[in-house]
């Protein structure tokens, strides 16, 4: 894998991304996407991706988050979905889970909100999109096609809580948060 096969893959990401954000029912809030985000198993990959994502950007954090370092690059052209021009990637290097597939695997939309906590976060999204409710119920259950994850990742100096709602399904993930990734890494950098 490298920066030239993301590229030619992100076309297909792209499509199955809008997809899964219109089967969500976000499609109608214009939420704007901050970031996208990779997945790869072996360090000197993630060198290699880093090195090759500096040429046609800048790396704006390298943050230790949840033991492991993870790399925002701000990139010199967004790239495209739809109607989201997507400034910045996340490169996480790997720990010890390995994932499946590597290569692209979610992007995360900003979801405006002064929401503290994840249940905040949740109480919001539903009152905008009433159909979450059920998709967020019918996480517990087996029988369940989206699996919905709450979080609130932290970095090291992280100042500005960004409570993290993930849906993951067939492989792919949307995460909806209240603050811009770059907003974040302005707070780390304030310390």
């Amino acid at each position: 894998m490298n920066y030239q096969h993301l590229q030619h893959t992100w076309v297909d990401f792209g499509q199955r991304i809008t997809a899964f954000i219109d089967q969500l029912g976000l499609e109608n809030l214009s939420l704007y996407c901050d970031h996208a985000a990779l997945r790869v198993n072996d360090n000197h990959m993630a060198q290699l991706l880093a090195d090759e994502f500096s040429q046609h950007g800048k790396i704006i954090s390298n943050n230790i988050i949840n033991g492991r370092p993870i790399l925002i690059i701000k990139l010199t052209e967004p790239l495209v979905i739809g109607a989201m021009h997507i400034q910045c990637v996340e490169l996480p290097f790997p720990s010890d889970k390995a994932y499946p597939v590597e290569g692209w695997e979610h992007v995360e939309l900003v979801f405006p909100s002064q929401a503290q906590t994840c249940d905040e976060l949740v109480a919001e999204l539903i009152e905008k999109v009433p159909q979450l409710a059920d998709i967020i119920a019918s996480n517990d259950s087996e029988n369940s096609d989206i699996k919905v994850k709450q979080s609130s990742p932290k970095g090291d100096k992280e100042r500005l809580a960004n409570p993290t709602i993930a849906f993951k399904a067939n492989g792919i993930c949307v995460k909806v948060h209240p603050h811009d990734i770059q907003k974040i890494v302005e707070s780390e950098q304030a310390c």
